[in-house]
């Protein structure tokens, strides 16, 4: 088949010379309409590259190092915390309490950030907590669907190889259900730089990325914003290709059957 009608074609699966081909000509074409963009105020790329460099001179580098460190510290956090939640939906006891949990994902931190302020003993606890929540209330309702949609067929398979309940919880539940914890860890893990310049804006003693984001936007230097903005985007690329990488080292398994694979 034709490789220009192939990339249209349903269900067709391409080998990885092809994808790369086709990832490089798409950001290429991304590239050019933001060289000719009509927009007076989006910054062009020459603008972005030199606004990267004044701002990696006056300790850019520094500031994504600490913004980085909080946003790995709040994802395991929030990871431990999530799962022990999840697992513990096997127990009735606790399934209400998660749901619930689960439903705070529509609240807004603003006037939530006073009670937190209570309760944190400095600024970053303050700014790791407000992260943890962000991400766990996510991470609870993703992994408590993965439970819950495991089918009723393998929790028969392990009852009729004599294994009691927990031993089946911990072969049905944890073990079988690894390669989904690194899926919903994918998904959920993003809102941590979402939330980051939100919360290091509130608590600015620490410094990090967010807070020259906010300065840079409090002032309108454009290019300076869109610098940033890439810079998070790699990074968090980085993070989410990281978490792939380990995924794939520690369930090589979990490919197997997948068609685009």
């Amino acid at each position: 088949m034709n490789p220009a009608i192939a990339v249209f074609s349903p269900n067709t699966v391409l080998n990885k010379n092809a994808v790369r081909a086709l990832v490089a000509t798409q950001v290429a074409i991304v590239v050019v309409l933001w060289v000719f963009s009509p927009f007076v105020l989006l910054p062009k790329p020459g603008e972005v590259v030199g606004a990267l460099g004044e701002l990696w001179e006056q300790g850019l580098g520094a500031e994504l190092i600490t913004s980085f460190y909080l946003n790995v510290q709040a994802i395991a956090v929030a990871t431990v915390v999530s799962l022990l939640l999840a697992y513990a939906t096997v127990m009735p006891f606790f399934r209400p309490l998660v749901a619930l949990l689960s439903k705070l994902r529509f609240l807004s931190l603003v006037g939530l950030t006073f009670f937190f302020t209570l309760m944190a003993r400095s600024g970053h606890q303050l700014k790791l907590s407000l992260l943890v929540f962000s991400v766990s209330v996510f991470f609870v309702t993703g992994m408590a669907d993965v439970i819950n949609g495991i089918p009723k067929e393998m929790f028969d398979l392990a009852r009729t190889l004599r294994m009691g309940e927990w031993r089946v919880v911990w072969e049905v539940v944890v073990l079988n259900q690894i390669d989904k914890v690194f899926d919903v860890l994918r998904q959920n893990a993003a809102i941590g730089w979402m939330m980051l310049t939100m919360v290091e804006g509130i608590v600015r003693s620490e410094g990090g990325v967010g807070t020259i984001l906010l300065d840079q936007n409090h002032h309108f230097r454009l290019a300076a914003v869109f610098a940033i903005q890439l810079t998070i985007l790699l990074l968090g690329l980085f993070q989410d290709y990281s978490i792939g990488v380990f995924k794939s080292l520690v369930c090589p398994y979990a490919a197997l059957t997948l068609e685009r694979n």
